[in-house]
Order: structure tokens, then C-alpha cells, then sequence
């Protein structure tokens, strides 16, 4: 298995330039920080002893899981900040190997991309090895959950009661119904192994034709929903999944590798309570669950500090 194409959007959904735009506006941000501080998110001190520090990348999921973590750190009595949407992994790293930040939600398969491009991802936990071997060794990832957020082919909800599929159906079962599709994405998904290629050589899948749009964003998601293309790649937590009664089709061949969510942290400045907490959270977090979580956040505008305590709560966490 080739690396994941989630790698090319880098789970920040921004180029260095919005980096740039961050550390120009950087005195904008410091009230971004769920506990109510006013750190700079951008700051590089270390963190004061004994406090855990939890980052964010700047995008909604990134921010809540943040908030999932920070919180069930607080649930264990460790004392807690966040630096929040602080910008792209290039930046965020930087900030974990000089202890600036204790705690990053991560997704393994991305970050071994980031690390290693040519590296390749056979298993979640063959991902999590590699990733350990190339990390900084202040640095370690912790236990993943099933919780994913990546690539994947998804069918509008007229396609799926017309075909019978249902959210138990696989990429496999289009192969009939493929030639009578028509399936969107980013241009680059028209050439890529994990894209119309891999779809092809993994699983004979051979569509009516292709529609370029955008990487899993608005062009998409209203393409799809208006039956402007019946079957699309979208990322498995994107809100409108729910909203819009999309069904994504299972991947058993792994075409789009792995992106767990994971914990990455700093060995030092991460006490046994901490780790076993976060081992915890990952234990309890999947995919649909976390789906659900992001569409609270993102569609019913909740505050993600309040959603990140109400379901740590009810999975006994808090």
C-alpha cells in the first residue's frame, strides 16, 4: 500500500500561507484558547512546569479533539492550557520537539506521510511503528483509535436507495453500478493510486466518468448532493455525511491507508495519569462517533469546549 492520499491536504486543511497570516495576526488569536488564556498560540517558551500544555491544528476537528484530550486530562487532576488553532503541522512539530506543546490530536497515516513520503502503510499499527521511528525522541505517539478521518467514495442519498447500499456496502459493491455513475472529486483523484487508479486495479471499479471539483470541499459536497455526480470522495468526519444522508462505503482493501486519530505527545512533560487517560479516550472514540461530534461543532454551531465535556461524560470519562 502506497501512502495515503489524505497526505496531500496534510490534515490542516491550509497551505504555509495561512501560517503566515496566522503569525501576522498573531496578537488576534491569543484569546483562542478554551480555558479563557490569552497565550499566543504561536509562542515557543516551554510550557511552566507541571502544566500540560494541549495544541490544536487550525481546523474545526483539530480544535475539538483538543478539547477531548485537555479535558480528560483535567478529569485526572493535571493542570491544563491549550494553544489553539496554531496552524499547519509544519509549525505544530516545531512546537512539540521544543516542548512548547505537551499534547497534538494527530492522524497517524498523515503523519508518517509528513514524515516519510515514500513510506508505506500496510496496518494501523505498522503505520504507528514507523511513525515512532522517524519521530523527534522527545517525541511518542500513544495508542490510536479507530477513529478516522480520510479519504473515501461516498454516495448521495438517492444513489444509495436506488442501489440498495447501505452503510454496511463496500467499494466493492459499486462494481456492477459503476459504469451508470458519474463520480467527483479533486482533479488529482482522476490520476492517483488513491483515487479512480486504485479504485480500478483494487476493486474493478470503472465509473460512467469524472467530474473535477475540489478535494473533499463545497464543490463536492453540493455536486453530490444535487445528483450532479452520484458517488464523490469524501472525507469519512466531514459534517454534511450526516446532513445530507450521504452513505460512505466501506474500504476493506485499505485504497486510502490509515488516519487514526492519535495522540501525540511529549515523553517528558506527559505524566502515567495523562497517558493512561488519553489511552482511554482513544479507546472509546470511532469514527461515527466521532462524525457526530464534529456535527455538533461544525453544523449546530455548539461550542466544541461543551461538546467535548458532554461526551467524555457520557463515555464515563470525565
Amino acid at each position: 500500500m502506497t501512502s495515503t492520499a489524505k497526505s496531500s491536504r496534510s490534515r490542516t486543511r491550509h497551505t504555509g500561507a495561512a501560517a503566515v497570516a496566522l503569525t501576522a495576526a498573531a496578537a488576534l488569536l491569543a484569546g483562542c484558547s478554551s480555558d479563557g488564556t490569552s497565550d499566543n498560540p504561536l509562542d515557543s517558551e516551554k510550557a511552566e512546569t507541571g502544566t500540560v500544555v494541549v495544541g490544536s491544528n487550525n481546523f474545526a476537528e483539530s480544535t475539538l479533539l483538543a478539547d477531548i484530550y485537555g479535558e480528560a486530562l483535567r478529569a485526572k487532576g493535571l493542570n491544563v492550557s491549550y494553544k489553539h488553532n496554531i496552524g499547519s503541522r509544519e509549525t505544530t512539530y516545531g512546537l512539540m520537539k521544543n516542548g512548547s506543546i505537551t499534547v497534538l490530536p494527530e492522524y497517524n497515516g498523515a503523519l508518517l506521510s509528513y514524515l516519510d513520503p515514500k513510506a508505506g502503510q500496510e496496518s494501523a499499527e505498522a503505520v504507528n511503528e514507523a511513525v515512532k521511528a522517524k519521530l523527534d525522541k522527545a517525541l511518542t505517539l500513544l495508542e490510536s483509535s479507530p477513529a478516522e478521518d480520510k479519504d473515501s467514495v461516498s454516495v448521495n442519498a438517492e444513489t444509495a436507495e436506488k442501489h440498495g447500499l447501505t452503510d454496511a456496502s463496500t467499494l466493492a459493491d459499486l462494481k456492477d453500478i459503476a459504469p451508470d455513475l458519474v463520480i467527483g472529486g479533486s482533479p488529482e483523484f482522476q490520476t492517483r493510486q488513491q483515487g479512480l487508479k486504485g479504485l480500478e486495479a483494487v476493486y474493478g471499479l470503472k465509473f460512467k466518468s469524472f467530474k473535477a471539483l475540489d478535494a473533499g470541499g463545497p464543490l463536492t459536497q453540493a455536486a453530490l448532493t444535487q445528483n450532479e455526480v452520484q458517488a464523490a470522495d469524501i472525507f469519512t468526519t466531514d459534517p454534511t455525511i450526516v446532513k445530507e444522508k450521504f452513505v460512505v462505503l466501506k474500504d476493506p482493501e485499505n485504497l486510502f491507508g490509515f488516519a487514526n486519530v492519535t495522540p501525540l505527545v511529549h515523553k517528558d512533560a506527559l505524566p502515567k495519569e495523562g497517558v493512561d487517560a488519553l489511552n482511554a479516550v482513544s479507546a472509546k472514540l470511532d469514527t461515527e462517533t466521532l462524525l457526530d461530534l464534529d456535527a455538533q461543532v461544525q453544523l449546530e454551531k455548539k461550542d466544541p469546549l461543551d461538546v467535548a465535556k458532554a461526551w467524555l461524560k457520557s463515555a464515563g470519562l470525565d
